[in-house]
């Protein structure tokens, strides 16, 4: 079940849907369930819906899956440059749009301060930590990079699918070198290898890309706090939502059924 509501993005005092996923049998128990908070949530469900006519195929997925959860789909603003400002947790090089607003941690607090609550508070939920995950592709993969890493005292697993690293490899860096989490995180990093920066080899995945370099480097510095990561070169993937639905039985089985 899709539940879509109308709610206030407080930065910016304007509407940013909620595209809610409820278990088909939520309203025949009273059990409680973990959380994934998805970016571009207006993507998730139903190709209508979506900003390119296809989605990530997640209702047909969880609908089959054997976890039963909540999502919540968070949609972004579909005005100018808006999305990449809100999405953007790091200063970025101005060489690809030009000069943008950081305010992405915004966003962050925005989700943790109001969404959060309001989720817990009408939703039967599993609230703690160990049972919330946050997950995004391109720009919201970056967000949830900065998610679980600075924000890992509320979020224990993160799928960062395609993240737009390259804007401002040095902040995303200098963050997770520099910020403790727990070991019982889980961290799913992915690129496809024909997106951007996967320069050497669009066919397959090359060591020598600055992708396969920064999603290491991300990797490792997870297993070094005694956490787990997966690092995920999908061949022949590119910057879609058709390549990131394929990923989807992968990274979630991972976060949550190992």
């Amino acid at each position: 079940m899709i539940i879509k509501r109308d709610f206030g993005y407080g930065p910016e005092g304007e509407n940013r849907p909620l595209h809610i996923y409820l278990p088909e049998n939520y309203g025949r128990t009273d059990e409680r369930y973990p959380v994934t908070y998805f970016f571009d949530g207006h993507n998730l469900f139903y190709d209508s819906d979506a900003t390119y006519g296809k989605c990530w195929g997640l209702k047909t997925f969880l609908d089959q899956w054997s976890k039963d959860m909540i999502v919540v789909g968070l949609e972004c603003s579909h005005t100018g440059n808006q999305r990449l400002e809100e999405y953007l947790p790091y200063a970025a090089s101005e060489e690809f749009f030009g000069p943008l607003a950081v305010k992405g941690n915004e966003t962050l607090e925005w989700i943790l301060n109001e969404v959060k609550p309001l989720i817990d508070r009408e939703y039967r939920t599993w609230p703690f930590r160990e049972c919330t995950a946050i997950a995004g592709s391109s720009m919201g993969g970056l967000m949830a990079i900065r998610a679980v890493f600075h924000y890992n005292r509320w979020f224990s697993k993160a799928a960062c699918v395609s993240s737009a690293i390259g804007f401002c490899p040095d902040g995303v860096l200098a963050d997770v070198y520099g910020t403790p989490i727990d070991p019982d995180t889980r961290v799913y990093l992915s690129w496809g290898s024909r997106e951007a920066w996967g320069e050497h080899d669009p066919m397959r995945e090359d060591p020598r890309s600055a992708s396969y370099r920064w999603n290491h480097a991300i990797a490792r510095q997870v297993q070094k706090s005694g956490g787990t990561a997966w690092a995920y070169c999908q061949e022949g993937g590119g910057h879609n939502e058709a390549d990131w639905e394929k990923q989807v039985p992968g990274f979630m089985d991972f976060l949550w059924m190992r």
